[in-house]
């Protein structure tokens, strides 16, 4: 037993598509996106596709299950790809790609004076926001450039799903913001007269946000200011333009989750706030789904025969077997008591029994007992009923977003017992993926 989808997503029609362009995939921490992205990837490109996957997770198991030693912020081409694609991936590095873009948009001169700024330093290091706002960037690069005809994007694990649409509206408040146009205000208004304008001003002002702020902190802000003041302008275009390519028909976003509560309620939310957004939603990809190859036993079912054999009670045995395992060996030992005590034949004419075999007798006297069939029986009966439980769990968690989504298809990925850790592990995520998008009219 698993749960079937009503409304099944294709996956392989959509990575087929030569309009799709971009993969994004999405969704709270912990339930497998950048699995996700990866076998993805992996699936694209041995269907045909020139394929990056761009991921921000800093697990080194992501590049080892790629059969690469590590992933920087340059794609790294995946060897032992099976087909005539090209996957290749790469890690975001927040900081580069920031130095990357300063580089790119100032010159020299001024470039070095805003990458030694401590206030840039800490900015591009760990600003609320950054991360997201250079994942976008990053994308938006790769579009750039069309070397590749398929990007697959990792979203940034937060603590909410919504932080990768928000980061360049964020970012561009921040820039706009009464304090950074204050501080910008110098730099705009030319000449002697225009500073003695502002100097009162200026003055009282500096004088304040030093006492709160430090008088260094302050002087390195105004410093950065100053010289990003030309490239203000271009952050702003570059978001705006990458969110109207997250918007394009090209883009296609897949909401991640688990069959857990707080999961599916994050994936509704995102589900509800891309519409809102006007992105284009492709579906929700379930991991972690749970089955069970004998769902014909229901948990009631179990328990109860679990209880009749804790009991005593025979389930399916023949006459005259309940207990034969968990009797046998009380009477080996009366057997074995009756034919060395005084009087047996070993010992009628007074002749000691052989050493070796007492020994023997001894080490088989106090081997473990095996356990009874019923006990075995009853606490593998106990599991199962666990496993009904946990599918009809997952169930009503799963109806409940259907039941508020019915428009989104659905392709459930079921529990694996372990970590994916090469390709053969993201290649059978892909299978299954592919299959769950097989609804029965495909299968008939």
């Amino acid at each position: 037993m698993s749960l079937e989808p009503a409304n099944p997503l294709a996956v392989d029609p959509l990575l087929d598509d030569p309009e799709t362009r971009i993969v994004v995939c999405c969704g709270s921490g912990g339930v497998g996106k950048t699995t996700t992205a990866a076998a993805l990837g992996l699936r694209a490109a041995e269907r045909g596709r020139r394929v990056v996957v761009l991921t921000i997770d800093p697990a080194r198991r992501l590049a080892q299950s790629m059969g690469i030693d590590s992933l920087d912020n340059v794609p790294r081409q995946v060897p032992g790809i099976e087909g005539e694609g090209e996957l290749h991936a790469m890690m975001l590095d927040m900081k580069r790609t920031f130095d990357e873009i300063v580089e790119a948009h100032a010159d020299p001169e001024r470039a070095r004076a805003i990458l030694e700024n401590p206030f840039y330093q800490s900015l591009s290091a760990g600003f609320a926001g950054t991360q997201e706002y250079m994942a976008m960037e990053k994308l938006g690069q790769l579009r750039a450039t069309d070397a590749w005809d398929l990007i697959v994007v990792d979203t940034p694990p937060s603590r909410s799903a919504l932080d990768f649409l928000d980061a360049p509206k964020r970012l561009g408040s921040f820039l706009d913001g009464k304090l950074i146009r204050l501080l910008m205000a110098p730099a705009k208004v030319g000449g002697r007269a225009g500073m003695k304008f502002l100097n009162a001003g200026m003055s009282m002002m500096t004088g304040v946000l030093g006492k709160l702020l430090g008088g260094q902190l302050l002087r390195d802000v105004q410093t950065f200011v100053a010289a990003m003041d030309s490239m203000f302008g271009g952050f702003r275009t570059r978001a705006d333009a990458t969110f109207q390519l997250l918007q394009a028909p090209g883009t296609a976003f897949l909401v991640v989750a688990a069959p857990e509560r707080d999961a599916l309620r994050e994936a509704a939310y995102f589900v509800e706030r891309l519409g809102a957004e006007k992105m284009p939603l492709a579906g929700l990809v379930l991991n972690r789904v749970h089955s069970s190859g004998a769902a014909q036993l229901s948990a009631e079912q179990a328990l109860a025969a679990a209880e009749n054999l804790d009991g005593g009670g025979i389930v399916d045995q023949p006459p005259g077997k309940a207990g034969l395992v968990g009797n046998s060996a009380p009477e080996a030992a009366t057997d074995r008591a009756t034919s060395s005590g005084p009087g047996s034949p070993a010992d009628q004419d007074g002749v000691l029994a052989d050493p070796a075999a007492e020994q023997a007798e001894e080490k088989d006297a106090d081997e473990e007992v095996p356990v009874p069939v019923e006990e075995l029986t009853a606490g593998l009966l106990r599991l199962h009923a666990e496993r009904m439980r946990l599918l009809a769990r997952e169930q009503r968690t799963r109806d409940r977003f259907t039941a508020r989504h019915p428009e989104v298809p659905v392709a459930e990925v079921p529990a694996l017992p372990g970590d994916v850790h090469d390709l053969a592990g993201l290649r059978a995520i892909g299978t299954h993926l592919s299959e769950a998008g097989t609804g029965p009219a495909d299968e008939a």
